[in-house]
């Protein structure tokens, strides 16, 4: 039985954490696969894998299973020492990668795969210049939070210098367009470089980008435009890193969002997806920069870096995918709540959008019109509480002007009910709020 003051502690010896927003309301005391459960014992269906990340579901009995084992027989180590399942998570993490990117770094976090990423991007380059995303989120440590545009950046006094923003190339709501109003994409990067150029010490080091967008609003870069950021990034020198944390290992239905371009980075960093809700991130390259950068003394030594406990949960969620052919359960699943969500936006005017791949969509409230500035966020934020009301947990992105746009990402696993429960439920939270506004 739940005390009175079950969620009165935190509230009064947490440091609030995620900027303006609020906990949840109910604490949460057991999890698996689709549904998280209250201390009051209702069940949430959850449609955001937790945090973007349990891409199997929670309490996954082949995860459980190899924490069970692995804790018992080796769990962590000083960070020189290597274990077998770190030599075979990198040797497996290289076999779903195209040539070259054959090298691994192993870590816990993304905003410290990323944090690697750049340091070794600035080594090897020898420059110090980064560029990312207007609406970018990389991380909140310090190279991360620098290249991090969406949230977090006033209060904290100067960033470090030469972090550039490039216009996000969003065809929902265009910024530069051509004579049919469309986005027009290539001149619009044509002019986010000149400006970068205009700025630019010359030290030019790498671009690091997301290839969705996830907290900017789940943004699904334009047809080819992948290819010219990265024609954009050789022409100067610069080393293209891509940031998966979000949209690799499976999500999207492809293993990486990457591929469906066919642009290979210089830099990948996988965090999230890659521990299937566990502390567990990667940092892929080319042996190539990998020895550069080693010539270089590169220095990335941290307490957790190739842990075997971690590694070994990473092994696991690799056999997974591959049995469950879970690439194309997502492209499967993604085309049918897609389909859902297509036919949900026709029956409710207030949806401005529906976009993304796989299972990371996205789904764009419009109604500044109706209910004047913020409407967006207002009505956001009452279908968020309504579907918790209803026992679907979702998450928004709410950025100033922008409305607010749900991020839904349910895992891989998740059955064909659920999906079609989740859906409902959220047309029915839509009719509950717009009715209450």
């Amino acid at each position: 039985m739940p005390s009175q003051t079950a969620f009165d502690d935190p509230q009064r010896h947490l440091v609030r954490y995620s900027g303006h927003g609020a906990f949840s309301p109910e604490l949460i005391v057991r999890a698996a696969g689709t549904s998280v459960f209250t201390e009051s014992g209702r069940e949430l269906l959850d449609f955001t894998s937790g945090q973007m990340s349990a891409i199997l579901g929670h309490s996954h009995p082949a995860i459980v299973s190899t924490v069970r084992e692995q804790v018992a027989r080796l769990d962590h180590l000083h960070s020189g020492m290597l274990s077998p399942p770190v030599v075979e998570l990198a040797r497996r993490l290289a076999g779903t990668l195209p040539d070259p990117l054959d090298k691994a770094l192993l870590l816990t976090t993304g905003a410290e795969a990323n944090e690697a990423a750049v340091r070794m991007a600035k080594l090897v380059t020898g420059r110090h210049e980064i560029v990312s995303f207007a609406r970018s989120w990389h991380g909140m440590t310090q190279a991360a939070a620098n290249a991090t545009y969406s949230a977090g950046r006033k209060g904290y006094g100067p960033a470090a210098p030469g972090n550039f923003a490039l216009p996000v190339p969003d065809r929902y709501r265009p910024a530069v367009v051509d004579t049919e109003g469309n986005l027009d994409w290539r001149r619009q990067l044509d002019l986010g470089f000149e400006m970068i150029d205009a700025q630019s010490v010359g030290s030019l080091a790498a671009c690091l980008v997301e290839p969705i967008l996830s907290s900017g609003g789940v943004i699904e870069l334009p047809p080819g435009y992948l290819a010219a950021l990265a024609e954009k990034c050789r022409e100067r020198g610069m080393l293209l890193i891509l940031d998966e944390a979000q949209t690799g290992l499976c999500r999207t239905g492809d293993w990486y969002a990457f591929q469906h371009e066919g642009v290979v980075p210089d830099i990948l960093t996988v965090s999230k997806t890659l521990g299937a809700g566990l502390p567990l991130a990667a940092v892929l390259t080319t042996s190539e920069i990998e020895q550069r950068a080693h010539d270089r003394g590169f220095l990335f030594f941290t307490t957790h870096v190739s842990d075997p406990l971690p590694a070994a949960v990473g092994n696991t969620v690799l056999d997974v995918l591959v049995r469950d052919r879970l690439d194309e359960r997502a492209r499967v699943l993604g085309t049918d709540l897609r389909d859902r969500l297509d036919k949900l936006a026709a029956r409710h005017e207030v949806v401005g959008d529906v976009r993304g791949r796989g299972l990371l969509l996205g789904m764009e409230l419009v109604c500044d019109d109706v209910l004047g500035a913020g409407g967006a966020d207002r009505l956001g934020a009452a279908v968020t509480a309504r579907c918790h009301d209803l026992g679907l947990h979702m998450n928004i992105v709410q950025l100033p002007g922008m409305g607010g746009t749900f991020r839904i990402a349910p895992p891989l696993t998740a059955g064909d009910d659920e999906i079609a429960r989740g859906v409902s439920i959220l047309d029915e939270a839509l009719a509950d709020a717009v009715r209450g506004l």
